[in-house]
């Protein structure tokens, strides 16, 4: 599959599902409490979307994925099915959603906390959104895609975190994951140059611990496989003529 430069059209629709998504997120983020399963966040998540946005759920049956939202806790690196899992005080939990409306995906996903989490956590948190945030300042025409993974990596690792290189950002549009592919390490000058008209997310994963990872059992759940706390930080980008533009940035994000 190609690269697909999106028509000025196709950009719109994708501010939409875009908005879509971060909005999820904002009203979500009020039911993450200590004493909540992670069931009851991908409910209220899925009637959420579908009931009050009339869009779709992207995870939902993507690939066999049987739940309408991931929900990573703590050492779970990515694509943790929600189930019966209660959040205590302390834990973080990454929250994923990907909306689907007038067929174009809008993909993001946010670290929150539960209860009062320790400092050490809270510190990957936010390194980790800084490291997505430097590597999204990097996107303009004529940039390339190793300037993005290179100043997330460098930034991660003058941190002492360590970056996930099984997993990486993705063209998104009518597509869930199209190319390009995003890596958060790299070289700078090298790798895809960047195109007016692009659209991938930005989603650092960074390990309090080694870099390594492991698939459990259940073919979704990636988790460290020393145990140490991961974060991820996610936005969807468009290349514009000069720069960059977020397409999903929550309420607080667009003052």
């Amino acid at each position: 599959m190609g690269i697909t430069l999106k028509t000025k059209e196709e950009q719109a629709l994708m501010r939409i599902s875009g908005r879509l998504t971060a909005d999820v997120l904002d009203m979500i983020g009020a039911h993450v409490r200590p004493g909540i399963t992670t069931d009851e966040l991908d409910r209220i998540c899925h009637n959420y979307i579908v009931d009050e946005q009339q869009a779709i759920p992207a995870p939902l049956n993507y690939r066999g994925f049987p739940k309408s939202i991931c929900t990573s806790v703590n050492q779970v690196v990515c694509h943790g099915i929600p189930g019966d899992k209660v959040l205590r005080d302390g834990d973080m939990v990454n929250i994923d959603i990907t909306v689907i409306k007038n067929g174009y995906h809008g993909d993001s996903s946010r670290m929150f906390a539960v209860g009062a989490p320790p400092p050490h956590a809270e510190k990957l948190a936010r390194i980790t959104r800084e490291a997505m945030w430097l590597g999204i300042q990097q996107v303009r025409p004529g940039a390339h895609l190793g300037d993005i993974g290179h100043a997330i990596q460098v930034f991660a690792e003058q941190n002492r975190y360590s970056v996930v290189r099984e997993y990486c950002g993705h063209g998104i549009g009518r597509v869930f994951h199209e190319d390009p592919q995003v890596l958060h390490y790299g070289t700078p000058g090298t790798g895809v140059e960047l195109q007016e008209g692009m659209i991938f997310t930005v989603e650092p994963m960074l390990n309090a611990g080694k870099r390594h990872v492991k698939l459990m059992k259940d073919g979704w759940t990636v988790v460290t496989k020393d145990r140490s706390l991961s974060a991820q930080w996610e936005h969807t980008v468009l290349v514009t003529a000069s720069g960059y533009e977020v397409l999903t940035l929550g309420a607080a994000e667009r003052q």
